[in-house]
């Protein structure tokens, strides 16, 4: 019997940071068609940096089966497309002179809070008519922050799994081995 050596990988749907992503797709791709013309290059700037961060890290968990080096480079493509689009929110703000909370103000903790509960997950889509502008930026000022938190451990887990496991091919040459050792060859 031949063992499988490459383990199917994949599952980014479980991953709280992908479903983070989501919202801040979704979140962008309203805010985007509320707040700026149709016609401004930012509208497509964000809402594909916003793409770009949600689909990197589906694709990079699929390509984790058979590439490390991918997983980790999608990885922090995902990472720095969600940069991209918090550097287009704090210039949003700042442009118009409205204000992004800090942790000084008064509402910060409780949309921190609020963005990292389970609630945002089923309540965001209701929420989005009733935020303004400054708020909806200040809620994705959040979960982009708490977003690229959770992929900068994600990447320092996938080089830690590859530097215990290693490559697919470590792990070919590994299971081919093995496979001749058993039967002889």
């Amino acid at each position: 019997m031949i063992q499988p050596f490459l383990q199917q990988k994949g599952g980014y749907r479980k991953l709280r940071v992908y479903q983070v992503a989501t919202i801040i797709y979704d979140v962008t791709y309203y805010f985007v068609s509320h707040f700026l013309s149709s016609r401004d290059r930012t509208t497509d700037q964000m809402v594909q940096a916003a793409r770009s961060g949600k689909q990197n890290i589906a694709e990079g968990s699929e390509a984790a089966t058979t590439s490390a080096e991918t997983e980790i480079k999608l990885t922090n493509v995902a990472k720095a497309s969600l940069e991209e689009l918090l550097v287009d929110y704090e210039d949003y703000l700042r442009v118009r002179g409205k204000v992004q909370w800090t942790p000084e103000h008064p509402r910060f903790e409780r949309m921190r809070h609020y963005a990292s509960s389970d609630r945002i997950g089923y309540e965001y889509t209701k929420l989005l008519p009733k935020l303004t502008d400054e708020e909806l930026a200040n809620l994705c000022i959040t979960l982009i922050n708490q977003a690229t938190y959770m992929l900068r451990h994600l990447i320092d887990k996938q080089q830690k799994q590859f530097l215990q496991n290693g490559g697919v091919r470590e792990q070919m040459t590994k299971a081919r081995l093995k496979w001749r050792k058993e039967n002889g060859g």
